[in-house]
């Protein structure tokens, strides 16, 4: 069997299974439509909140994926997933939530899951101390160094005790989120102002 036919079976099998029914209640359409009809709303949040309504209309799963210019596997996750929090939106209307918090839940439905990945390695107040280290004048430090540098500042980080380890590289991103420079005249006018 060549790779094209079972490709070709592959297909004809996703086209059988049929698609899980989107039913919305009339308030659940309703945020949906006001979702669709923001202006300021992230266009993923809109073309999710469309596919649902799509769905929710009984159009197919191809059908929606053409008109969206989505692929059909993310038609299907989108729809599952809605179809998993079915009974946590019911709920919801059956304690008489307010239109604006039912809109939280939808949109906290219609959002990206948090992706597997390293977690952040260094608190905000790890940042501020270093970030404040830059602020100094090299001299209070004993080190030999007209400024500091993002790999002088990684070390003294270390020296304090302020981390265990970290990369100059990482140190250089706090600055430039910080719009900090490291050299010294401009970082000292910045840090007394």
């Amino acid at each position: 069997m060549c790779f094209n036919e079972t490709n070709g079976r592959i297909s004809k099998l996703m086209s059988m299974i049929k698609a899980l029914p989107i039913n919305l209640s009339n308030l659940q359409k309703t945020v949906l439509q006001q979702i669709v009809r923001g202006t300021t709303n992230p266009y993923r949040l809109v073309r999710r909140a469309k596919l649902i309504l799509a769905a929710a209309s009984g159009e197919s799963n191809s059908s929606i994926s053409r008109r969206l210019e989505l692929d059909r596997v993310q038609v299907r996750q989108w729809r599952s997933q809605w179809f998993e929090e079915r009974e946590k939106l019911s709920a919801a209307e059956e304690q008489q939530v307010t239109e604006k918090a039912l809109m939280v839940l939808i949109k906290g439905i219609l959002s990206d899951r948090p992706r597997p990945g390293t977690t952040k390695s260094f608190t905000v107040e790890q940042v501020v101390q270093i970030v404040e280290i830059a602020c100094e004048e090299c001299e209070k430090s004993d080190r030999p160094v007209s400024h500091w540098t993002p790999s002088e500042l990684a070390d003294e980080a270390i020296k304090r005790g302020i981390v265990e380890k970290i990369s100059p590289r990482s140190v250089g991103r706090f600055l430039k989120r910080s719009d900090i420079t490291t050299t010294s005249r401009s970082l000292l006018v910045k840090c007394q102002n």
